[in-house]
């Protein structure tokens, strides 16, 4: 079942405040139809992590997620490197599992320097 525009921009707008209260200097980069984020805004492709609004859903997505610790099991994917979650409703948005990937995320962008 379709979104509504409001219950969509409402997920975007939940998981933008958790994204920046885990990563405050982060920048925004419209691409692909959502938002990247990035803590390395010279570097391409560096993002950490992307919302991206669909019509059934808002996915949260993670360049590096089978990187990630996800001890909640919350990622799902099967890509060689990707990981994201899916969600139709504010309800199902937990603000602490998802500060701990996002945390564990930023962690993992920025130690990709030492490269």
């Amino acid at each position: 079942m379709a979104m509504s525009g409001i219950e969509q921009d409402a997920i975007v707008e939940r998981l933008d405040e958790i994204i920046l209260r885990s990563a405050p200097k982060a920048q925004k980069v419209p691409k692909y139809g959502g938002t990247l984020y990035t803590l390395k805004p010279d570097e391409k492709e560096a993002q950490f992590c992307g919302v991206f609004p669909y019509k059934d859903h808002v996915q949260l997505a993670f360049s590096n997620g089978t990187a990630l610790k996800d001890p909640k099991q919350v990622l799902v994917g099967t890509g060689k490197f990707r990981r994201h979650a899916n969600f139709s409703s504010l309800q199902e948005i937990d603000p602490a599992i998802l500060g701990e990937l996002l945390d564990n995320a930023v962690e993992y962008s920025l130690s990709q320097d030492a490269d």
